[in-house]
Formats: C-alpha cells, sequence, structure tokens
C-alpha cells in the first residue's frame, strides 16, 4: 500500500498567514510573485481558493506543490487548469503535470527561489540536492507547468466565488 504525500497546514498557517497573504494579493500586492489560485473544484464545481507562488523558469511557468498532494493538486488534475489573481488582474490557464523524471531541475529552481518560505516541506532537499536526491522525492511533490488558457476557465460570468479555503476548511499552502 502507497501512502500519500501530505502536509498539512497548522492552524496559523490556515486561519492567519493564508488569509493574510491571499488578502493581499487579492488587492494587488504580491509578495514575491504569489497570486490566488482558483480552480473548481472536482466534486463540488464550485470555485475554491488559495495562494500560490507561481516559478517562472526557462520561458515556462509551474505551479509546485510543496505541501504534497493537497485538495488543489487533486481538483487541478481533474479541472485542467484554473485562473491566477492578482488584484483585478484574472488570468486563466490550462495546467500540464509533470512526470516525476521531469520535476528535478524544477524543485531545484523552486527551492532556490523560496527555500525561505517553503523549504522546511522539503525535508532533507535544497536547491544543492544532487539529480538523484530531487529524483528520489519528486512523487512527493506535484509540479504543473501552466500556459494561457484559449478560453476562460472561468465559463459562467467569469468571477469564481469570494471563498477562502480549497473545501477541507483549510487553505494549504502551495
Amino acid at each position: 500500500m502507497t501512502t500519500t504525500h501530505v502536509i498539512r497546514p497548522d492552524w496559523v498557517t490556515r486561519r492567519v498567514l493564508n488569509p493574510a497573504l491571499a488578502w493581499l494579493t487579492r488587492r494587488g500586492i504580491s509578495v514575491a510573485g504569489s497570486r490566488v489560485l482558483a480552480v473548481r473544484g472536482r466534486k463540488s464545481g464550485q470555485w475554491r481558493r488559495t495562494p500560490v507562488n507561481p516559478l517562472p523558469y526557462e520561458g515556462d511557468r509551474y505551479l509546485v506543490a510543496p505541501r504534497g498532494h493537497v485538495q488543489w493538486t487533486h481538483n487541478m488534475r481533474a479541472a485542467g487548469g484554473g485562473q491566477l489573481h492578482k488584484g483585478k488582474h484574472v488570468e486563466d490557464f490550462r495546467a500540464e503535470e509533470l512526470p516525476d523524471a521531469e520535476k528535478p531541475e524544477i524543485l531545484r529552481a523552486y527551492l532556490a527561489k523560496w527555500s525561505w518560505e517553503a523549504g522546511a516541506f522539503f525535508k532533507g532537499l535544497s536547491a544543492r540536492s544532487t539529480d538523484a536526491e530531487l529524483l528520489a522525492d519528486a512523487h512527493k511533490f506535484p509540479v504543473f507547468r501552466i500556459t494561457a488558457a484559449a478560453t476562460p476557465a472561468s465559463g459562467g460570468d467569469g468571477s469564481p466565488d469570494t471563498g477562502g479555503t480549497d473545501g477541507t476548511g483549510s487553505a494549504p499552502r502551495a
């Protein structure tokens, strides 16, 4: 039996840090490139929101889930895309999950940029880890390549709800 890697956010992260970061980002104040991810729930169809750190790398952009296979990653797989919000700017995108073999260089770049914020979730890994070390743990960290969508991901009126979580009662940090 295999277990799924998930690091659940603590109370302070769920109730203070993520809501504060999302509040700032919704008002157009980005902390180190943060955005609010909106993705449709795989069961409810309702928009779910959580703060994320998109990673620009070699001409592409990626979403990395340092907390592992959390709710937004499951929803992203089902929806195939979503929206990134910063203030009034909304960007619709499509998402393609990377196979583990393609993750080491992305994980290294993510750790180089955000180890100060998310490095604790990558126990034993750093931007200086070898490809073999990163590959050994790549299955724990979903990575999605995001590209501009040809059609809006929102459907309907184009605006997701203003709810604050991913459907689990918490807003896991990407």
